[in-house]
């Protein structure tokens, strides 16, 4: 006899769920391509793509067919044993990139946490055990792990913890110069995105990674690419430090590797890489059969000619429907970023209103996300549907004239 369900609301997370998050009032229960539906059978436009990780919507056929495939065969192992799905996926990262050695995880955090980790670790092994130091960028993100949330450069976030892992320096994005007054000899990795997402959907320029690129060159230092959000054909590359000639050291990738289903990566080269050896660092679930199985095929899917190529189109959409919704309200400073992660900045006069704009357009049933307090950020499938872009921005058209006539 099937255990019966209990019978859960929007209620139900005030008193039971620990009060680190302040979700919608409303509960989503089922997705199908971009559109979602909530409890009540109300429909939504998603393009918050569940922050960059529903890169190919809800429940593709590609991703449910690996899914139930590899449930019906094997779930997990531990790292004592090697598996299929991971020595596939680690295959087809490393001929898809720069890498030759793949470290498996099960989130941005953890891959991240890895890679500071290789950093330190080769840069002692390799040079001097007080080559430690880290550069990282004011308003970066990299992880809710101690060590991760000490190198992104928002206090908020670190601070009340305790001791801070030590020898990390935050200078501005986009400075080379700052870099440059704060890099020597005992640097071991610059850590930097290429699309700063949670600090406003900032791309970096050409010139600023070219120049990380030829400091840690200049003094033998990782240059570290955090890519959790805006890798796995985001920019309308796989990867987006393609777009600006460039080659990192190590690069992380998870959020829309698994398409929705927890999987992270750490990707370097095969010197870097020869540093470690067994027990020095690990994880249980990292390269579990069920979600390398599901990461495959949605690597397999985004990595095409037909999507990545698709990314830009769906972009100037979105764009010239935002600045046909600026022409009418004189609403946005810029709009930024690259591919499918697009940053619109509110201007001055409207500071301060993006969480308001964000639930005006919930209530139209349209899902957006926000990055800081005046930036509206949209993320959604890499293939969604064109006709869902223009209903959903008309939604959101709807949604701003909700939230500033308030």
């Amino acid at each position: 006899m099937a255990a019966e369900k209990i019978a859960v609301t929007r209620e139900t997370f005030d008193n039971v769920i620990l009060p680190v998050y302040a979700p919608a009032q409303f509960v989503p229960v089922k997705g199908k391509g971009s559109r979602v539906w909530d409890q009540q059978g109300k429909e939504y436009i998603d393009f918050s793509g569940g922050i960059a990780v529903t890169a190919l919507g809800h429940c593709h056929p590609a991703l449910v067919e690996a899914l139930k495939t590899q449930g019906e065969t094997l779930w997990h192992l531990s790292n004592v044993f090697t598996n299929e799905p991971a020595l596939r996926l680690a295959s087809k990262l490393i001929d898809a990139t720069f890498a030759d050695r793949v470290f498996f995880a099960n989130s941005g955090a953890e891959a991240n946490e890895a890679a500071f980790k290789l950093a330190r670790y080769y840069a002692c092994q390799r040079h001097s055990p007080f080559k430690s130091k880290i550069i990282a960028f004011h308003n970066a993100f990299h992880g809710r792990t101690l060590f991760t949330v000490s190198v992104g450069g928002q206090p908020k976030y670190s601070d009340g913890f305790g001791p801070k892992p030590a020898d990390i320096v935050h200078v501005p994005f986009n400075d080379l110069e700052a870099v440059k007054a704060v890099i020597d000899d005992h640097t071991c990795a610059i850590v930097v995105e290429p699309i700063q997402g949670e600090g406003g959907v900032m791309p970096a320029t050409a010139e600023f990674m070219q120049g990380l690129r030829a400091l840690c060159d200049k003094h033998q230092a990782l240059l570290v690419l955090d890519e959790v959000q805006s890798g796995m054909g985001r920019s309308g590359k796989l990867f987006a430090y393609e777009h600006y000639g460039v080659t990192p050291d190590i690069l992380t990738t998870a959020k829309a590797l698994g398409g929705g289903f927890p999987v992270s990566a750490m990707l370097t080269t095969e010197d870097i890489a020869s540093t470690m050896s067994p027990g020095v660092h690990g994880t249980t679930y990292g390269g579990n059969p069920l979600a390398c199985a599901v990461a495959e095929a949605a690597l397999d899917v985004i990595n095409t000619p037909e999507v990545l190529e698709g990314v830009q189109a769906r972009r100037e959409q979105f764009v010239a429907a935002l600045k046909a919704l600026d022409a009418k309200r004189d609403l946005f400073s810029e709009i930024r970023g690259k591919g499918l992660l697009i940053g619109a900045a509110l201007k001055p006069q409207h500071a301060g209103k993006a969480r308001d704009i964000l639930n005006a357009a919930a209530a139209e049933g349209v899902m957006v996300l926000v990055a800081g307090t005046d930036v509206i950020r949209f993320a959604p499938s890499l293939v969604i549907e064109p006709t869902d872009i223009e209903e959903g921005m008309a939604r959101f058209a709807r949604a701003v004239e909700r939230a500033l006539t308030a």
